[in-house]
């Protein structure tokens, strides 16, 4: 059993010992450090609001229903807006002038985890200083609850879903008649979760004509791994060419990833989701700024730059890309996980956004979806890492690289990448193994695996 902390919440696996996994207890105290630390945020007479929801794992219900309460029990009112994405949730915090947010999701991870993913008021995740003060209201135990004519209350909401929606159809780029007009065939991978409810409709909003739509109950049982990796996806593969689809399109469990099958049922390539939106917007922006984070495809940069924007390259973590997008202006940004963020409706990941776009892109190319994907740099990922012995410090090790290639272009905001002319490789440490995780892309998937073994080797030479 686990549990893990992080700034952006707290996630774990269901069952076992109070102080092994995501028990009700821990669940309960982190929803209240939470809490609490909104009240310290907003140190003012008026009620403090808290929009939740949840994806439709397994244990959903029973996390939802602790989070809600711990709230009430702090005198905060919630506004419970049930089954929805995560993005959905975000859009939904300042929607609703909210101070904060909490979806009860663990994203990608098997039905086994659960997750506390925790907002601020801009429906955005918390910035590092922002989580490690949750972290430590936790710790120390300075929750504070409200007496019994302080108590929160609870208010639903089902209507956030439809809202998303109607949000998205407004969005710029957005063609609904150059979707209607391509007549297509698009089959769905909404992994039993709550994909279900709102990407379905969705697709009858934008016009598409035909909806086949796979393991699209929201009950938590997954009929496969659900992150949307290429080995996890053989089933709607096979269904788009039974069907003559022009499409599928496959969400995460809380539909803030986005991966996409070609008509002839190979994949579109994860990287690639983000990649093709954006050459969309900035074609019709006729340029402009972008980003993705380190470990993300070459590709961002050059479509990027061949509009004559600027690409940039942020710190790994969905924060990390929104603050750099900030800072830089950016149109469009995202991660190679089929992460598309688009500042126009929120700063957050959302499949939602990149399905939209994404149809309107191919519907108004004329183009078969294979096609579209052949029109980019075609560049090849390795993702390996080396287990060192715990007493080898990985920062010496990295520092120790860096020397080494001190002449070539180096990027540290996070680890260290190395960019040579046709390929690189980026290195980071975990924070909670003695490992290096290394990330290569070059322009053959034999070239990016020999790359890879490379930097390993050198590796083990170092330590």
């Amino acid at each position: 059993m686990a549990l893990i902390k992080s700034i952006s919440g707290i996630r774990g696996t269901i069952g076992g010992k109070e102080n092994e996994g995501l028990s009700p207890v821990a669940v309960v105290k982190f929803a209240s450090a939470y809490g609490t630390w909104i009240k310290q945020r907003n140190n003012s007479t008026k009620r403090i609001k808290v929009v939740t929801g949840r994806d439709a794992r397994i244990s959903g219900n029973m996390v939802h229903t602790l989070v809600n309460q711990s709230l009430v029990g702090l005198g905060i009112d919630v506004l419970d807006i049930g089954l929805a994405t995560t993005p959905t949730v975000e859009i939904a915090v300042t929607g609703e002038n909210a101070q904060g947010g909490i979806i009860v999701t663990a994203s990608h991870n098997p039905k086994e985890w659960n997750a506390l993913k925790l907002l601020n008021e801009s429906g955005e995740f918390l910035q590092d200083s922002e989580g490690k003060a949750v972290l430590s209201i936790a710790d120390e135990g300075r929750m504070e609850f409200a007496d019994v004519d302080s108590l929160g209350e609870i208010n639903n909401d089902d209507t956030w879903n439809k809202k998303h929606i109607e949000q998205v159809l407004r969005l710029e780029g957005v063609d609904i008649s150059a979707i209607k007009n391509a007549g297509l065939t698009v089959v769905t991978d909404c992994v039993n979760s709550v994909g279900g409810l709102i990407i379905p409709d969705l697709l009858r909003a934008l016009g598409v004509s035909k909806v086949v739509a796979l393991f699209s109950e929201p009950n938590g049982d997954f009929p496969h791994n659900p992150e949307p990796l290429p080995a996890n996806l053989t089933a709607i593969s096979e269904a788009v060419v039974k069907h003559k689809a022009d499409l599928g399109i496959v969400v995460d469990p809380d539909v803030d990833r986005l991966a996409l099958v070609n008509e002839d049922g190979t994949m579109f390539g994860e990287e690639y989701t983000l990649v093709a939106v954006a050459d969309y917007l900035l074609s019709i922006n006729r340029g402009g700024n972008t980003v993705s984070n380190l470990s993300s495809t070459r590709a961002l940069r050059d479509v990027t730059e061949n509009y004559g924007g600027k690409y940039a390259a942020s710190a790994v973590g969905e924060v990390n890309v929104v603050n750099t997008m900030k800072e830089t202006n950016a149109l469009i940004g995202g991660e190679g996980n089929g992460g598309v963020i688009l500042p126009a409706l929120h700063y957050g990941r959302d499949a939602l956004v990149g399905i939209a776009l994404f149809l309107s892109h191919l519907a108004s190319s004329g183009k078969r979806c294979s096609d579209l994907r052949k029109g980019y740099p075609s560049y090849y990922m390795s993702k390996n890492k080396i287990t060192l012995s715990s007493q080898i410090n990985p920062e010496n090790i990295l520092e120790k690289v860096k020397a080494k290639y001190q002449n070539e272009s180096l990027n540290t905001i996070d680890g260290l990448k190395i960019d040579f002319e046709d390929e690189w490789v980026h290195m980071r440490k975990s924070n909670t193994e003695p490992i290096i995780r290394i990330y290569t892309e070059s322009g053959s998937q034999k070239s990016a695996d020999d790359l890879a073994k490379r930097f390993m080797d050198e590796i083990k030479v170092m330590s």
